[in-house]
């Protein structure tokens, strides 16, 4: 337990972790890292070719150890699928598959855990979920599709774990959740940030007021970037604390949390990987507060391991000491701040599908948009389609209007606005992709 400047009381899930001197954590992960690299060596054909014998400390590592890319990967996977060449484990050992969502376009890249890798992939979700103010007495649910994307199946068996109740409407209809909500009067909710907006929409069409009728008091919205004006929005819809967290299926279990203690400090689960940050072009390492690329290497997992693997996310590297909380774990901030993989450049100006957010957010009439890139008469554009309810005529010319420009205003380019008919955009109930480049589909001449 610790007590930090504002007053509040932390506790942690795991006290010797969590606190644990940084040279002993940093022992720990090098006693870590040589038993990974040793297993992986032995059992691995993929990690033979690519990880040296020999390798002497952190620094030899980081020098000798090639980046691991999702190419590489799915290489690996495609000489014998599933897996291929890059299990440590016979896949027999394992006791659930997963694979990416596959919401770039690419071929998915597919996992399983062990016995052994699940029970910690959930106790890095107890740990997150513990943070955040999650206890034995809650009730969550988890609006999440129950299908091969890991996902929320980690929140899932922590609630579990934890003591709490859980609540799965995986194959519920959104109005059947904000009935749950209600009717259960739920605490905990986990779901993307995409759909946190779908269900006020919908909670709005029922003529139901969560943050009066609902008792939600902590949300995990996760899997995706979001803007600050999305975590604004769905924390006044609900009445509750957004929670921010990420972990990936080729890691497999939660590698960042959002702590009480500041806002938007993510702490990184030091003892379960390491995280280096290294600038996007030189591919050297970048120092604490400066944008870099996260490259991780995994250190629990035993079936499906990770050595330097390039993620696209982009983040900024914190010191511990200036988290009040009292853990010893460094911190991203503001979590991963965007992909390098989704920005995209317009006339020399570079895009990303949450700036494109924060503009359209920031107008109440928009229910939904989707934005895609185009070339017109040979100049790339922005074509953004908004759902504004039942507005049209002159009251739609003004929207289109004021939205073009605050476009302009905030990120230079004025974009063309089409409104559509109500209900005529999909909703997502997981990954939303609204940026699409259609450039990339266009025939070369």
């Amino acid at each position: 337990m610790h007590v930090h400047g504002n007053g509040g009381v932390v506790e942690y899930w795991n006290s010797t972790a969590e606190t644990m001197p940084r040279q002993e954590l940093e022992q720990w992960k090098w006693r870590r890292l040589q038993a990974a690299m040793d297993h992986a060596r032995r059992l691995s054909p993929f990690w033979r070719e690519r990880l040296p014998e020999n390798i002497t400390s952190m620094e030899d590592y980081a020098a000798r150890v090639p980046l691991l890319r999702k190419a590489d990967l799915l290489a690996a996977e495609a000489t014998s699928p599933p897996y291929g060449t890059w299990p440590s484990l016979d896949p027999a050992l394992g006791v659930r598959h997963h694979q990416t969502s596959g919401t770039s376009g690419n071929p998915p890249i597919r996992t399983f855990d062990t016995e052994r890798d699940w029970a910690w992939c959930v106790d890095t979700f107890c740990t997150a979920l513990h943070s955040m103010g999650v206890r034995p007495h809650h009730k969550g649910l988890v609006a999440f599709g129950y299908g091969l994307f890991a996902g929320f199946w980690g929140m899932h068996y922590g609630l579990e774990r934890m003591g709490a109740t859980v609540i799965p409407a995986g194959g519920l209809d959104s109005r059947s959740r904000v009935r749950l909500l209600v009717d259960y009067q739920i605490e905990v909710l986990g779901l993307t940030p995409s759909y946190a907006m779908r269900l006020i929409e919908t909670a709005r069409e029922m003529g139901v007021d969560l943050a009066r009728e609902a008792n939600v008091q902590i949300i995990l919205a996760g899997a995706e970037p979001r803007s600050a004006f999305t975590t604004r929005t769905i924390e006044e819809a609900f009445g509750a604390r957004v929670f921010n967290a990420a972990g990936t299926t080729e890691f497999g279990g939660v590698f960042m949390f959002e702590c009480t203690a500041r806002r938007e400090a993510c702490h990184i689960i030091e003892p379960s990987c390491i995280e280096e940050v290294l600038d996007p072009v030189t591919e050297q390492p970048v120092g604490y507060g400066e944008e870099g690329v996260r490259v991780t290497t995994g250190l629990n997992r035993e079936g499906m391991q990770l050595f330097r693997h390039w993620t696209e996310d982009v983040v900024v590297k914190r010191p511990h000491t200036e988290c009040g909380c009292g853990r010893t774990w460094d911190f991203y901030d503001g979590g991963i701040l965007r992909r390098v993989d989704d920005m995209r450049k317009i006339r020399g100006v570079s895009i990303t599908p949450v700036m494109i957010e924060d503009v359209l957010r920031g107008f109440d009439e928009v229910n939904e948009f989707h934005s895609s890139i185009r070339t017109v008469r040979g100049l790339d554009t922005i074509h953004v389609k908004v759902e504004a309810g039942d507005i049209s005529g002159e009251a739609g010319e003004s929207l289109c209007g004021r939205i073009t420009e605050e476009f302009k205003r905030e990120i230079g380019i004025r974009p063309q606005v089409e409104l559509t008919p109500a209900g005529s955009l999909p909703r997502s109930k997981w990954k939303a992709a609204r940026l699409h480049d259609e450039r990339e589909l266009a025939p070369q001449a």
